[in-house]
């Protein structure tokens, strides 16, 4: 199995948001102490830049291993929100970068760990959990694979249940088919029986009527 680029990806644009929010933080103490700040404003709008890319690239990466079923679909919506909490980062960070809004947090523990700080949400703050908490990249990959398995295990089954039920259906309907064909011999059988029944006792009538005429 190829390896999955996406922990990877996620991984660096995390990392990138840290490094903008400590440009950010560098050119608001430029502008303080009056210096020039041209350059890391440069610097800001390129990684922003960059930092968008890398979001529209997990977005399609997602889409593609959502839609292929590389990944559950639990895995697809956890991911989900990974992205959806790095763009919120990403609108944050423009915020402060156009200082509309709050000096960004650049410490990695407040990313990471949900801490707040001057009454602002972590925007990395994530349910997790318990089976991939504090899991590795690799750990992820293999425990991802394990599930695809098991439910490639599951369809399996389902698909030799499903298999045996249309059998059983098939074999049932010739039966019914069968029985269907004793039924109709049944009825041609009584329907012969009465025919004739009717003949005899007609006979038998014509034949008392004579005997009685004679007498």
């Amino acid at each position: 199995m190829a390896p999955d680029p996406w922990l990877p990806l996620l991984a660096a644009a995390r990392q990138l948001a840290q490094d903008i929010a400590e440009k950010i933080q560098e050119r608001n103490r430029c502008q303080r102490s009056g210096e020039s700040s041209a350059k890391v404003n440069v610097a800001i709008r390129t990684s922003l830049q960059s930092l968008r890319e890398k979001i529209e690239q997990l977005r399609e990466l997602l889409l593609r291993a959502v839609s292929t079923r590389q990944i559950t679909q639990l895995e697809g919506d956890r991911r989900q929100n990974l992205v959806d909490d790095l763009l919120t980062r990403h609108r944050q960070l423009e915020a402060s970068y156009r200082n509309e809004g709050p000096e960004p947090d650049m410490s990695r523990s407040s990313l990471m760990a949900g801490g707040a700080k001057r009454g602002i949400t972590n925007p990395w703050l994530l349910e997790e959990s318990e089976e991939t908490r504090g899991l590795g990249f690799d750990e992820l990959r293999q425990q991802q694979r394990r599930i695809i398995e098991e439910q490639d295990a599951g369809l399996d089954a389902l698909s030799s249940i499903i298999s045996r039920q249309k059998q059983m259906g098939q074999e049932i309907g010739n039966e019914l088919d069968e029985q269907n064909e004793i039924i109709d011999d049944l009825t041609n059988l009584v329907e012969n029986t009465d025919d004739r029944l009717r003949t005899q006792t007609r006979h038998v009538k014509m034949v008392d009527k004579k005997s009685t005429s004679c007498g």
